[in-house]
C-alpha cells in the first residue's frame, strides 16, 4: 500500500465498520461520537493507520520544504482565540520578559526557559505547508528551537514515552488546550518550538510567544500558546485520556500526513 492510498483506506475502513455496526443513521455527529462502539471503531482505525504510515514513512523523513516565493499571503488564525487574561496581555506588551517555558515530568533535570534563552539556543528555519483537518492549507516560514535541543538539556527518563504540551488558550468553557506527541516525533529534525513566523515574532493570533511545528502531522497537533512541556509514560490519566484537546472529542491522536 502506498502513502497515497493510506487516507483512502482509512475512510473505506471506517465506512465499512460503521455499516457493520449499524451506526450510519440519521443522528447528530456529537451523539455518534459519544457511543462506545464508535469510539472503539475510531481507535481500531487509528491504530491500523498509524502502523501503516510508520511502515511507509522512513524514520526522520523530512516534510517538503518550499521557497520564499511560495509563502502564502494569508495564514489563517484557526482554533481557540488568543488568551485575553491580564497576565497574557501584560506579557505580550513587555515582549514576553516574564513568560517562562516550564519543562517537567519524567526528566532528570526539570528546567525553565525564558524566551530570550530559547532564542540563544541553536535554531532551525523551515518553510513548510500547514495542512488543516478542515481542508485548507497555507505555507509559512518558521524559525525556532528544535525540540531535540530541549530534550538534550532535560534528559528524559527511560520510562518517558510522550511529550505533553500545556497551553494558555482556552475554549468558551474555560478548558485549556493541550496536545501530546511521541518522543520519537519530538526528536524529528523538523519538530520545532517556533517563536518567529515569516521573519517576525509569531503573531498573537497564531500562537505567541511559542508554538509547536510538527510538520509530519495535521494542524490540530501544532499546539499554540505553549506554557509547559511535560514528559510522561502515558496520558491515560490526563483529561479524558486520549492525548489531546481534540482527541478527547473524537479526533485521532496520530494525525500523520
Amino acid at each position: 500500500m502506498t502513502r497515497r492510498n493510506v487516507n483512502r483506506w482509512r475512510r473505506d475502513f471506517l465506512h465499512r465498520a460503521l455499516q457493520g455496526a449499524g451506526l450510519i443513521v440519521l443522528a447528530g455527529c456529537d451523539k455518534l461520537y459519544e457511543t462506545e462502539t464508535f469510539q472503539a471503531i475510531l481507535n481500531t482505525a487509528e491504530g491500523a493507520n498509524r502502523r501503516i504510515q510508520r511502515l511507509l514513512t522512513p524514520k526522520n523523513k523530512l516534510a517538503q520544504e518550499f521557497g520564499e516565493k511560495d509563502i502564502s499571503a494569508v495564514f489563517r488564525a484557526n482554533g481557540n482565540p488568543a488568551p485575553n487574561t491580564p497576565e497574557y496581555l501584560a506579557d505580550a506588551a513587555n515582549q514576553w520578559s516574564a513568560w517562562r517555558l516550564e519543562v517537567n515530568g519524567l526528566v532528570v533535570q526539570p528546567r525553565e526557559f525564558s524566551l530570550a534563552e530559547l532564542k540563544m539556543m541553536p535554531s532551525r528555519t523551515q518553510i513548510t505547508r500547514h495542512d488543516c483537518v478542515e481542508g485548507w492549507s497555507a505555507i509559512a516560514k518558521w524559525k525556532g528551537v528544535p525540540l531535540a535541543r530541549i530534550i538534550e538539556r532535560v534528559q528524559p527518563k527511560a520510562e518517558a514515552k510522550y511529550v505533553v504540551f500545556r497551553c494558555l488558550d482556552t475554549n468558551s468553557r474555560g478548558n485549556h488546550y493541550y496536545e501530546s506527541i511521541s518522543l520519537e516525533d519530538a526528536l524529528h529534525p523538523q519538530t520545532i518550538l517556533a517563536y518567529d513566523m515569516n521573519d517576525k515574532p509569531v503573531p498573537l493570533a497564531n500562537g505567541a510567544p511559542l508554538r509547536l511545528r510538527i510538520e509530519n502531522q495535521l494542524g490540530y497537533k501544532h499546539a499554540k500558546y505553549i506554557r509547559a512541556l511535560e514528559f510522561v509514560a502515558s496520558f491515560e490519566q490526563i483529561e479524558k485520556g486520549k492525548g489531546g484537546y481534540w482527541e478527547d472529542r473524537g479526533y485521532e491522536w496520530y494525525a500523520g500526513i
